[in-house]
Formats: structure tokens, C-alpha cells, sequence
């Protein structure tokens, strides 16, 4: 049947004509002319339609945008050309072939299946906001986001060049030169989003940047020396990435823990990279964490006190994805380099620290476990080197695995290998509940470490009996085989 001949007639009821052209919008999505039989286009559904349109697409462009982001007008005017496009496509139809009634038929069952289409965007970025997105999505979503608008265009151009009877090679040169067209164009309007995030380049003021060594100095200065005959604990955390709150809020409650339960107040420092704690905290960064290294290792009695380093932050990977095994530090405007488990080791051994318990908090954090790994050394990581960690999100004050041995287990239990065991557990058990790859919580423990764990322990976690310990000499652990 032509175009011309094709009558079409609404049914008298609202609610009716709207249900037909969800139906006539997911026909055509599946390439189906059965699209031309339930469409019914009136005027009143262009309206609807347009609108339920917009408040979609503003929806998602709300839940995609960064935190504080403002409404962009522009945004708004490169998504309404394509309903445009679309609306004089009808008309130039409906005056070639007569027929009027084809006015509105291609700007509704645009509108409908990009409806449609932007909910069930709107529903992924809510699960990733949530934290609730399997992690094999992140990497696909800008290209499953690219398919699913040329999909709602091409589906329509697709439907109408069948119904037109075009051959088959015209509908796929039709087809091959609108979907180029279609992503070049997506590709150019990204950076003009409903809402924009603001690109003011970040600064640091004068009086922060000079009080930053200031800073430092009096973290270091307020650290204790240690007692002789009693086995301290020392804590150190460091939270690397600044574009994120979870990392320096997870850092912060791991040390309130350590000073509030297990006596390390006057023995305990933070180092932050986040653009509110600029006044509060030192900057967390090689040159920051190898100083303060230095000190605690010159406070200790490296004998009988351990120290207890924690380290937060996104793993890093490459340009192409490749897991490259360090810690990604950033806090702008300050250029950071990354930490990297060579660097650590001989940082910690530069400063003459021996009993050591490091807990790496990232992905792929398993990497460090090969060049930290020593008698005297216990290694907690958050996943397998190959793994990625999850809980890293926007809305979180801390990561799962952060969560499940900070602030549950090392609460619950009285040995790490026990407060170890039972956040594996715990977050073995939310990942699969989320439909994550394990991410493989990792602990490996030295020899002469495991033999002096369990003192070490009772002086943590019930450290208000400061019970006299006696450490392996370093020339007993040297003949530890």
C-alpha cells in the first residue's frame, strides 16, 4: 500500500490513541510497518509526547550531571532539532503525497520510542548512582548510550524506506549514511549536555598553598615517641583521589577508629587529597607520605612498636584500559605522581620501619602484595590484582570493602585475620547481592609476622592493658627461614 493511499484515523478516546503509539513506537523499533497500523497522530499526542520527551531527556541529564552542575539552554536546543527535523520530514511527506494525515506521523513515533529509550537510560545512570551497576557496564555505557539514539532514528528511516518499497541496497546505504551521520553528531553535541558542569579551572589560594608545609610539620610534630618495653601502634592513612569525597571520608573514619578504639591518639596522621580539606589536613603525595614515614620511623622503637598504614584511592589503569598496579593521588591544581608498590617498599625501608600492616583500599590493590611482601609484614589488599573493588561512588562514605573490615569488622573481631575473613565474606556476599565480578579480597602475612601477630594484636585491641611484649631481634629474623 503507498503512502498516499494509507488512511490514517484516531481513536476517540485520549488514553487509547496514547497506548497505540507506545505500541506503534516499539513496532517500529523492531523494524516493523506494523508501525503505520497503530500510530495514531493527532495533534494532542504530538503535544504530550514532546513533552514527556523533554522531561525524560531532563531527567537523565540530571541524573548523568556532576554535582553542581546548572541548567544549559543550549543543551536543550541541540536536543530539540531532531524533533524539528522530524516534524518537517512529516510535512514535506504529507504535501508529496496528499495525504495529510502523515503530518505528525514521523515526529510521534520519534518522540515516543526516544521517551522510550532515555527511561531506560535514566533507569541504568540511577543503578550507577546507586552503586548497583555490574562493573562490566561502566565501559560500554557511552557506546550503549551513542547505539540506543541511533537505534530510535535508524528504526525510523528503516521502516518508512519498507513501506516506500525501496530496494534493499538503497535502505542500507540509506541506513550506513544516516548512522554516521547520527553518531558525528552525538559525538559533537556531548559537550553541551542540559546540564552543564562547571569548568572553572581549580585553584588554591596563597595562604593555603604556603600553609600546607605548615600543616606538615605540625601533624608530625604531635606524633609521640614511643614508650620502651611497650609494644605501640602507629597509624598513617592516605587518601589519593580528590575528584571523590568516599576516599578521604573512609580514610578519616579509619583513623577516628584507631584513635577511639585502639589508643593510637598522639600516635596517628592523615594525609588528604580533597579540595574541602585543603586548611585541615596535609595533602596526601609521595613527598608527603615519605616524610612522614621518615618521622614515625624515627618516633618508633622499630623493635617492639608497628605500624599500621592504610591507603585508599582508584586503581590505576591506562589510556587503553590496561591495569598498570598503582594508586592513582590527584588533587588539582597540584600534579601528583601516582604510588607505586616499588616506591612504597622503599619508602617504608628507607625509614627503617619493620613491623608493618599495610591495608591497600582500590582496585586492582592485590599488585602491591609482591613488592611489600616480607617476614615482618602483614598485607591486606581489597582485591586480586586483576580485580576491581567496588563502592567507590559519589554518594558514598566508603568503599565496600572499606566499609565491611574498617567499620563492621575491626569493630566485631579481635585478630585481623579474623576482622580479615569476615569483610571477604561480607563483601563477597554484597557483590554477588549487586551481580559484581568477586573482587577477591587478598591477605598475606610474613612468617616472623605471623609468630608476633598475636601479641601485636593484644596490644591493639586491648591496649588499655599494656601488656610487655618481646619481639623476634632482627638477627633472629634473619635466621627465620
Amino acid at each position: 500500500m503507498p503512502l498516499s493511499s494509507l488512511k490514517i484515523e484516531s481513536l476517540p478516546r485520549f488514553s487509547s490513541n496514547f497506548i497505540a503509539n507506545i505500541r506503534a513506537a516499539l513496532s517500529m523499533l523492531g523494524g516493523s510497518t506494523r508501525a503505520f497500523s497503530f500510530v495514531k497522530p493527532t495533534f494532542a499526542q504530538f503535544v504530550v509526547f514532546l513533552v514527556a520527551a523533554l522531561a525524560t531527556n531532563i531527567l537523565f541529564a540530571y541524573l548523568a550531571a556532576d554535582f553542581g552542575s546548572y541548567f544549559n539552554e543550549q543543551g536543550l536546543i541541540s536536543y530539540l532539532v531532531w524533533p524539528v527535523i522530524m516534524l518537517v520530514a512529516g510535512i514535506i511527506l504529507a504535501k508529496r503525497t496528499q495525504n495529510y494525515s502523515l503530518l505528525f506521523v514521523p515526529v510521534i513515533l520519534w518522540l515516543v520510542a526516544d521517551t522510550l529509550l532515555v527511561l531506560l537510560q535514566s533507569g541504568i545512570q540511577y543503578l550507577d548512582i546507586k552503586g548497583w551497576l555490574p562493573a562490566f557496564l561502566y565501559a560500554i555505557l557511552p557506546t550503549l548510550f551513542t547505539a540506543l539514539f541511533v537505534w530510535q532514528t535508524a528504526s525510523l528511516l528503516w521502516v518508512f524506506a519498507k513501506k516506500l518499497h525501496w530496494p534493499w541496497w538503497e535502505r542500507l546505504l540509506m541506513l550506513a549514511g544516516a548512522m554516521v551521520l547520527l553518531v558525528v553528531w552525538q559525538k559533537n553535541v556531548v559537550n553541551q549536555p542540559i546540564f552543564q558542569t562547571r569548568t572553572e579551572d581549580p585553584s588554591i589560594s596563597e595562604k593555603n598553598f604556603y600553609g600546607q608545609e605548615t600543616l606538615l610539620n605540625q601533624a608530625l610534630e604531635s606524633i609521640a615517641k614511643s614508650k620502651k618495653g611497650v609494644s605501640e601502634w602507629y597509624f598513617v592513612g592516605m587518601a589519593g583521589f580528590a575528584g571523590q569525597d568516599v576516599f578521604a571520608s573512609e580514610i578519616t573514619q579509619a583513623q577516628s577508629l584507631f584513635d577511639d578504639r585502639f589508643g593510637t591518639v598522639g600516635r596517628s596522621l592523615s594525609l588528604i587529597n580533597n579540595p574541602a580539606t585543603w586548611q585541615d589536613f596535609p595533602i596526601a603525595s609521595r613527598t608527603s607520605l615519605a616524610k612522614s614515614l621518615k618521622h614515625i620511623g624515627q618516633k618508633m622503637d622499630t623493635n617492639e612498636d608497628v605500624l599500621f598504614l592504610t591507603l585508599s584511592s582508584h586503581g590505576a589503569v591506562d589510556e587503553s584500559g590496561s591495569i598498570l598496579g598503582d594508586l592513582v593521588m590527584e588533587n588539582p591544581p597540584v600534579e601528583l605522581e601516582p604510588i607505586d608498590p616499588v616506591w612504597l617498599r622503599s619508602a617504608l625501608d628507607v625509614a627503617g620501619i619493620r613491623w608493618r600492616v599495610i591495608v591497600v583500599s582500590s582496585c586492582y590493590s592485590g599488585a602491591f602484595i609482591d613488592a611489600l611482601k616480607s617476614p615482618t609484614t602483614a598485607i591486606i589488599t581489597a582485591s586480586r590484582a586483576d580485580r576491581a573493588s567496588f563502592g567507590c561512588t559519589d554518594d558514598a562514605d566508603m568503599t565496600y570493602f572499606g566499609r565491611a573490615f574498617f567499620s563492621e569488622s575491626l569493630r566485631e573481631q579481635t585478630s585481623f585475620d579474623g576482622a580479615f575473613n569476615q569483610a571477604q565474606r561480607r563483601v563477597g556476599e554484597r557483590e554477588a547481592l549487586m551481580g559484581f565480578e568477586p573482587s577477591e579480597p587478598q591477605m598475606v602475612v610474613g612468617l616472623a609476622m605471623q609468630e608476633a601477630l598475636p601479641e601485636l594484636e593484644k596490644a591493639l585491641f586491648h591496649h588499655a592493658k599494656k601488656p610487655q611484649i618481646r619481639l623476634p631481634s632482627q638477627a633472629e629474623q634473619e635466621m627465620t627461614p
